[in-house]
């Protein structure tokens, strides 16, 4: 679907041209095969496995940020061109959507003056806050009935690097996660003439999906916050307070448990 010239007040511009329908239903299905959409099936797929294993999927386990190295240097250095990989989707996405003389800061609420950027900082606390809260209960109630894992969020060495690599990682989940699942995704649905309440349902639906690995209720807790997220993405159009709120909770989850007293963790079944 492409849009024609048009003129104003006797001045010829050229709106921004889409590609067709057909296009578009593949670039999308490209881009979710190369992130998010194979996590969504891997993670459905490790969900089954668990419940057909032993022990029950209440008594398993899955770590986060493992290492991928013994040799202290290398594993660092294998962390940061993972990192770097991780970030290639989001970089093939934003290519994607300024084809056709498409601008992506304002398509994705990335300007403003210096309070607008203030603004989106104070928000995205606050969004963490009331996401973050409720998750962290949700989680203690989902192993409490045993039908979420334990959740082990770093498995790197006790190496002088390991916080920074786990903030890094947060950072990178909040930009892949945010800029794929909610802002390319809703802006190509609504391309594709899909409506806003089905837009944000499927981007909600996608985040839930890639987090099945942990169990149903941790799933269920991601669609409420991609609920959530895509409808602010679309009352606002302003990525940033989602990306930021997105790192706070990661990087609270992922520096959180070297600092947060042992018997905490106990009770809450994350140690």
């Amino acid at each position: 679907m492409s849009e024609t010239p048009h003129v104003t007040d006797g001045t010829a511009a050229s709106a921004p041209a889409l590609p067709s329908r057909r296009r578009l239903r593949a670039e999308v299905f490209i881009v979710l095969g190369l992130s998010l959409g194979y996590y969504a099936i891997t993670a459905a797929l490790r969900l089954i496995e668990r419940y057909l294993a032993e022990p029950s999927i209440g008594e398993q386990a899955t770590t986060l940020n493992q290492s991928r190295s013994d040799i202290d240097i290398i594993d660092m250095l294998q962390q940061l061109v993972y990192q770097a990989y991780l970030l290639m989707p989001v970089a093939l996405a934003l290519f994607l959507l300024s084809t056709g003389g498409r601008q992506l800061r304002p398509l994705l609420g990335l300007t403003g003056p210096a309070r607008a950027w203030w603004r989106d900082v104070g928000i995205g606390i606050g969004l963490a806050a009331c996401i973050g809260l409720p998750g962290l209960a949700l989680y203690a109630v989902g192993r409490a009935l045993g039908q979420t894992v334990r959740i082990d969020t770093s498995g790197l060495p006790d190496a002088w690097w390991a916080a920074t690599i786990l903030l890094i990682s947060a950072a990178v989940a909040g930009v892949l996660e945010e800029t794929i699942v909610v802002g390319y995704l809703l802006t190509r649905l609504k391309d594709l003439g899909w409506g806003v309440p089905a837009a944000i349902i499927a981007s909600a639906l996608l985040r839930g999906a890639y987090h099945l690995y942990q169990g149903w209720p941790m799933a269920l807790g991601n669609v409420v916050m991609g609920l959530v997220f895509a409808w602010w993405f679309h009352r606002t159009g302003r990525l940033a307070p989602l990306i930021i709120a997105h790192w706070t909770l990661d990087a609270v989850s992922f520096i959180g448990p070297e600092v947060v007293p042992q018997e905490w963790l106990t009770e809450l079944g994350i140690a």
